[in-house]
């Protein structure tokens, strides 16, 4: 009993190594998801100014950081579950439906918000002026049917005119496409889509490329403000195993919220460079100084999305405050 008691000790302690080597070679990486639009300029300067990197090394921590380009929504909560990325950029509604989804399990939180930023549905259809004008001739575009924080927005929208027994309503007419190809449809005009519920800058390329475009409906009046549309989320195990990178990860967003503000034609062209992008550099000036845009890390206005899917039973829990969905560094200073 003696020996047998000495070998599990020594297994034991050589499993308890291993198992802290894996723990240590957890810190020092991480993977992030982003999708198409200026919306993810945060992310565009902290990539091209290594900034992830740089506050590693200032907590002795090395960070190897990869970057993954998704569409959509269900795509990119997919990619989060199943462990091939570990911060998850996208709209806050799909941010509302893994964190229903995985509540009491892996506990997926928002990380940061990537800035408010007003959203509009537009149409080269004449015939459409409002969202009532919508027939089963149209087709809306956007990023993820029914998930996305466009489909999330046109569903309060709908429920705000026709009743929450028909939040859903328009959910039979829309198409899930990348942002780049709506918005080339909308230009173009002649096919199936008539509408694209998009993002800075293919809202703005639209209506520019097409007189016939229009703008049907904007995120601030549906939601009631200036919001926090698009936003960064985790599991609670990554925010929790690797505290020195997640820290690093939160202030090289906030440097970059500070760049851009202080420099926006620096930050015009670090999209433009890291993203490959023909936009028109006016046109990214013109929205990056869009007194509408602002280029801040705490969320804001979240939480009226969150209460209508729960009434309208889009997800199961309730969100009593910001503070359910968020962990603590987003909301320390003003999160709602």
């Amino acid at each position: 009993m003696t020996r047998f008691t000495r070998r599990a000790a020594a297994l034991f302690a050589g499993l308890s190594l291993l198992s802290a080597s894996f723990a240590t070679q957890a810190e020092g990486r991480i993977r992030i998801a982003q999708q198409f639009g200026i919306v993810y300029l945060l992310l565009n300067v902290a990539q091209d100014q290594k900034l992830i990197e740089k506050h590693g090394k200032a907590a002795g921590q090395d960070i190897q950081v990869e970057f993954v380009q998704l569409s959509g929504g269900s795509a990119v909560n997919d990619a989060l579950l199943a462990g091939s990325i570990d911060i998850a950029g996208a709209g806050v509604g799909p941010l509302f439906t893994i964190w229903d989804r995985t509540r009491g399990r892996q506990n997926v939180k928002g990380v940061a918000s990537l800035g408010n930023f007003p959203y509009y549905l537009v149409s080269n259809n004449p015939a459409v002026k409002t969202i009532a004008d919508f027939t089963d001739k149209d087709r809306i575009a956007l990023p993820a049917v029914g998930v996305s924080v466009q489909s999330r927005v046109l569903q309060l929208a709908s429920a705000k005119l026709w009743g929450d027994k028909e939040f859903n309503r328009l959910d039979k007419i829309q198409v899930a496409l990348p942002h780049p190809d709506a918005t080339a449809a909308i230009i173009k005009g002649g096919t199936e889509i008539t509408a694209h519920f998009g993002n800075p800058p293919f809202q703005e390329q639209a209506l520019a490329g097409n007189p016939n475009t229009r703008i049907v409906l904007k995120s601030y009046e549906v939601l009631g403000g200036p919001s926090s549309a698009t936003v960064l989320y985790a599991t609670e195990k990554f925010r929790n195993d690797n505290p020195k990178t997640y820290k690093a990860f939160i202030a090289a967003l906030d440097e970059a919220a500070k760049f851009i503000t202080a420099q926006p034609e620096q930050a015009a062209d670090i999209y433009l460079r890291v993203t490959g992008a023909k936009t028109d550099r006016n046109l990214l000036l013109q929205i990056i100084r869009n007194p509408e845009v602002q280029f801040k890390t705490a969320p804001e206005n979240t939480l009226v999305l969150g209460e209508f899917l729960q009434r309208v039973g889009a997800i199961r829990n309730k969100p009593g405050s910001v503070k359910d969905y968020f962990f603590p560094e987003a909301i320390a200073a003003s999160g709602s």
